[in-house]
């Protein structure tokens, strides 16, 4: 994880814990994905923006593969979206930052 990375790598250690409480989002990506890689700024700058309202993790699908098994993840990018430890909405493929903004003030 580089230093200007503003949302956390997540891995099974952590992750139970990280999505149990409020609004989380997690991004499930993969090194290799490029359109992951084109969205990760996206999410940084959403995550900015939600700072307070939404907390971001990220999951990297090859090194934490039970949790995305768990989560149905066949395809990445994968933005997984949980109230309270639950999912409220999955949203899969590259979206622009407008549209992803909006969809995320709906479930606030």
């Amino acid at each position: 994880m580089t230093q200007n990375d503003k949302v956390p790598e997540l891995t099974n250690h952590e992750f139970e814990d990280f999505i149990k409480e409020g609004v989380v989002l997690i991004d499930f990506f993969a090194e290799w994905c490029m359109p992951c890689l084109m969205m990760s700024p996206v999410i940084d700058e959403l995550s900015e923006k939600f700072k307070g309202k939404i907390k971001f993790g990220k999951v990297n699908v090859g090194d934490n593969e039970e949790i995305a098994k768990k989560f149905n993840v066949s395809s990445i990018p994968n933005f997984t979206l949980l109230k309270d430890g639950k999912v409220i909405e999955q949203f899969v493929g590259s979206i622009s930052g407008e549209e992803f903004e909006e969809k995320l003030k709906g479930f606030l």
